[in-house]
């Protein structure tokens, strides 16, 4: 388990992280989402232990992080853009996590070489971007990390390897307990991966959830009439986060279950109604909406 207890990282006078709490649990998927500049990756680096915080302190499995090389080895994270030395290959990288990491597995490492497509002994650095994600797989996977902490790493694969990956890591979890931290602008890969979703701005969380608690909770709502009501707000009744009116359509956002706001909308007459649950993309702009942020930053 992670605990994030009022962490705060900074760059000069800019927080980056601004005294965030959070919980983690054991063999979960979390997804990072949310606007450019919002704190996701340097908390994924926070986490690894590449920074050490300004304040606040990160524990795992009841163990502060920091000056911990017992905790960060059961850690692994992978940047946005991974980092390879010029002669690095698959290999001679392998022999070099060997020694490292104290979970590595010669077995996972020979079956991850034949599952994606990558040779061996090529120069990693000459590869394209997909492939060294790829490659960048491969060895964090083969250290058995029982924290991976991953960075946009949809970005660059292709659709089939994408899908892959993400059967690579709900076997992980569910076989291991291992625990997946994944920021990401790509919201419909989070959405079939994810148990829960964290979402940052300005290195604040805005709120943290359960992915079905979310899509219960919202509905995208279109209420037609032959003759709009006379009222300049007949939705007050309802909790809307935001109505849009098309002449005599409204499109509505609302907050609560059709149980809660369908005989509501009946009592006012329409000759249409229908009620969807929204995407994982537009949740998330309705909520940056209620906060009062700007959805031209939402990612």
């Amino acid at each position: 388990m992670i605990e994030i207890t009022n962490l705060s990282k900074k760059f000069d006078k800019i927080a980056a992280i601004d005294n965030i709490s959070l919980n983690i649990d054991k063999g979960s998927v979390v997804g990072l989402v949310g606007s450019n500049g919002s704190g996701k990756s340097t908390l994924l680096r926070v986490l690894s232990g590449v920074y050490e915080p300004n304040g606040g302190t990160v524990t795992i499995d009841g163990s502060v992080l920091s000056d911990n090389p017992k905790a960060k080895g059961d850690c692994y994270f992978i940047p946005d853009f991974p980092f390879f030395y010029n002669n690095s290959t698959i290999d001679n990288i392998a022999f070099l996590y060997r020694n490292l990491y104290p979970n590595w597995s010669e077995e996972a490492f020979n079956r991850y070489c034949t599952i994606f497509p990558i040779q061996r002994k090529a120069r990693i650095i000459n590869m394209s971007k997909g492939m060294q994600r790829q490659a960048a797989l491969i060895l964090a996977l083969s250290t058995c990390p029982k924290y991976l902490f991953l960075d946009e790493i949809f970005d660059g694969l292709d659709p089939v390897v994408r899908q892959m990956l993400k059967r690579i890591l709900i076997e992980h979890v569910a076989k291991n307990e291992m625990t997946v931290v994944i920021a990401s602008h790509n919201l419909r890969e989070l959405e079939d991966l994810c148990d829960r979703i964290c979402l940052m701005h300005r290195g604040k969380i805005l709120l943290e959830r359960e992915i079905d608690d979310l899509r219960m909770g919202l509905r995208k709502v279109q209420v037609a009439f032959n003759e709009p009501p006379l009222d300049p707000n007949p939705f007050r009744e309802i909790n809307t986060i935001n109505v849009w009116r098309n002449g005599n359509i409204f499109n509505i956002t609302i907050r609560g279950t059709e149980e809660e706001f369908m005989p509501k909308l009946n009592a006012l007459n329409p000759v249409y109604i229908s009620a969807m649950p929204l995407t994982l993309e537009e949740i998330f702009i309705s909520e940056m909406e209620a906060a009062g942020y700007d959805i031209n930053s939402i990612v």
